[in-house]
C-alpha cells in the first residue's frame, strides 16, 4: 500500500462518494467537506492505515489543494465589498478576538500553550472558514442576501487577517525582518497590478488576444491564472511567508484582472472542487488521530466553545454596534455569527506550521482540527433550522417569552398563525416543485428554505423569509 498511486486512487474514490454521501443528507445540511475529512481519518496511518500521505507526490497534491482552495476563496471575495462601514467593522471585530484570544491562552491556558503553540492556538481561535463557507452560501442562495453580504465581509476578513497574523506571530525571524518581507511581498503584488498599466499598447494586444481565444483548446486565460498562483506562491516560497498567503492574494489579484468573469470561475472550480480541494481535505483527514482527539474531551470541546464565545459571540456584538447591520433580524444576526465560527481549513494550516516547528505536538493539533471539523459539520445543520422560511420558530418565541416579557398566550397565538401560514407557502411550494417535475419534502422545505427553481433564485427575500 505504499505506492503514491494506491493513494491517489483512494482519495479520488472519497472524493467521488462524498458528493452522493453528502446528498443523501435532506437538504445537504452537512456539508462534503466533513466526510471528505473524516474518511481521510479512518482510511489513513492513524486508523485502517491504507491510506499513506507519507510520500512526497501525495504531500505535493495536497499543497496544490490548499493553494487552489484559497485561490477560489480569494476570487469569490469582491475588495469593494471589503472597504466602508461594515469592512471596518469586521477588522475591529477580528482584532478583538485575536486579543482576546492571546489573553485567553497566556492566562488560563498558558500551562499546556506556550511560545509558538500558544500563538497558533489563538489564532485558531479568530479564523472563518470563507473557503469552505462560499459554496454552502451558494448552495443556500445567501449571496446577495443580507446575511450573504455580512458573512462575506466578516468571513473575508476572518481567512485573511489570520493568514497575515501566522506570518507576522509565527515566523522564526525577527519581527522586524518578518515586516521587511512582507513588504517586499506586497511590491511584489503592486508590481503585478501595475505591470499592465506600463505596456498598455501590449496590454491592449494581450486583451484582444485572449478575448478570442481565452477560451480554445489551450485555454490561455486559465493557463495565466494559474502562472499568478504559481508566481504568488512561490514568493511565498523563497521569502518563507506561508504559500496560503500568496494563494489567497492571487485570488485577490485575479478578481481585478478578470472581475466577474463567470467562465474562469467555473473552470477554477472545476479544478479546484472537482480535483484538487476534496483531495487536500482527504490527506489532511488522514493526519488527524481520532482516537487522540478524543482522548481530551475537555479541549475537543473547549475549543468550540471558546470558539463560539471569541469569534462568534465578537461577530455578533460588532453586527449589533455597527449601523448597517443594526437593523437585521436577530436570526440573520445569529446566522451571520454561526457562520463565521466555522474554521476548518486555516486550523489545519496553522497547525501544519507549529508541528512542523516542532512547536505543538500531533495528538493536540489532531484535538484542533477535529474541532474544526466538528463545527463545519454541526453548524450548517445549526443554521438550517433557524435560517428558515417561517417567522415562527422556537428560537424567537422563547426570546420574546424572556427577554422582551411578553405574555407566553400572545407569543404562542402569534407563531401558531405565522406557522400556519407557513404550512400554506410550503404547500404551494410542493404544488410549484411537482411543475418542474421535482419532489420536496418538508425537511429539505426546512433545511435549505427555498425549492431549487428558477423562481426561488430570483427573489432573495424569498429565501430568508
Amino acid at each position: 500500500m505504499s505506492s503514491p498511486f494506491v493513494s491517489f486512487a483512494l482519495i479520488m474514490a472519497v472524493a467521488a462518494a462524498a458528493p452522493y454521501i453528502a446528498s443523501l443528507v435532506p437538504g445537504r445540511a452537512v456539508p462534503e467537506v466533513v466526510f471528505l475529512v473524516f474518511a481521510g481519518a479512518l482510511l489513513g496511518p492513524n486508523m485502517a492505515g491504507v491510506l499513506s500521505t507519507s510520500s512526497s507526490a501525495i504531500s505535493f497534491l495536497s499543497d496544490l489543494g490548499v493553494a487552489f482552495l484559497f485561490l477560489n476563496a480569494g476570487y469569490e471575495i469582491d475588495p469593494k465589498d471589503l472597504g466602508g462601514r461594515m469592512g471596518l467593522h469586521a477588522i475591529l471585530a477580528w482584532a478583538v478576538s485575536l486579543l482576546l484570544a492571546i489573553l485567553l491562552t497566556t492566562t488560563l491556558m498558558a500551562d499546556r500553550f506556550t511560545g509558538q503553540a500558544g500563538v497558533a492556538f489563538a489564532i485558531c481561535l479568530t479564523t472563518t472558514a470563507f473557503g469552505t463557507l462560499a459554496p454552502i452560501m451558494r448552495d443556500r442562495h445567501l449571496m446577495g442576501t443580507p446575511v450573504g453580504r455580512a458573512v462575506s465581509v466578516y468571513g473575508a476578513y476572518g481567512e485573511l487577517l489570520p493568514i497575515l497574523a501566522m506570518a507576522l506571530l509565527m515566523s522564526t525571524r525577527s519581527t522586524r525582518a518578518t515586516i521587511a518581507t512582507l513588504l517586499i511581498f506586497v511590491a511584489i503584488c503592486l508590481a503585478i497590478l501595475a505591470f499592465p498599466a506600463l505596456l498598455p499598447r501590449v496590454r491592449e494586444r494581450i486583451d484582444s488576444w485572449l478575448k478570442e481565444n481565452a477560451w480554445s483548446g489551450s485555454r490561455p486565460l486559465l493557463r495565466l491564472s494559474i502562472l499568478l498562483l504559481s508566481v504568488l506562491v512561490m514568493a511565498c516560497e523563497v521569502l518563507d511567508l506561508e504559500p496560503v498567503l500568496g494563494s489567497f492574494i492571487a485570488g485577490f489579484i485575479l478578481g481585478a484582472f478578470a472581475p466577474h468573469d463567470h467562465v474562469l470561475e467555473e473552470k477554477l472550480q472545476d479544478i479546484g472542487n472537482g480535483f484538487l480541494v476534496p483531495a487536500y481535505f482527504v490527506i489532511s483527514g488522514a493526519g488527524v488521530s481520532l482516537p487522540a482527539a478524543f482522548e481530551s474531551v475537555s479541549l475537543l470541546f473547549g475549543f468550540i466553545g471558546l470558539l463560539v464565545l471569541i469569534r462568534g459571540g465578537i461577530v455578533a456584538v460588532s453586527l449589533n454596534i455597527n449601523k448597517e447591520t443594526r437593523g437585521m433580524r436577530k436570526r440573520e444576526k445569529y446566522a451571520v455569527s454561526a457562520y463565521c465560527t466555522m474554521a476548518l481549513p486555516l486550523v489545519v494550516a496553522v497547525t501544519d506550521v507549529a508541528v512542523e516547528s516542532g512547536a505543538m505536538g500531533t495528538n493536540t493539533a489532531s484535538i484542533l482540527v477535529s474541532a474544526g471539523a466538528i463545527t463545519v459539520l454541526l453548524i450548517p445543520i445549526a443554521t438550517s433550522f433557524v435560517r428558515v422560511g417561517a417567522e415562527s420558530d422556537v428560537f424567537l418565541a422563547v426570546h420574546e417569552v424572556a427577554a422582551e416579557k411578553l405574555p407566553i398566550q400572545k407569543v404562542w397565538k402569534k407563531h401558531r398563525a405565522l406557522l400556519q401560514a407557513d404550512e400554506k407557502r410550503f404547500a404551494a411550494a410542493v404544488e410549484e416543485q411537482k411543475e418542474h417535475g421535482h419532489k420536496l419534502d418538508s425537511f429539505e422545505y426546512l433545511v435549505t428554505g427555498a425549492p431549487p427553481t428558477k423562481s426561488w433564485k430570483e427573489d432573495p427575500q424569498e429565501k430568508t423569509e
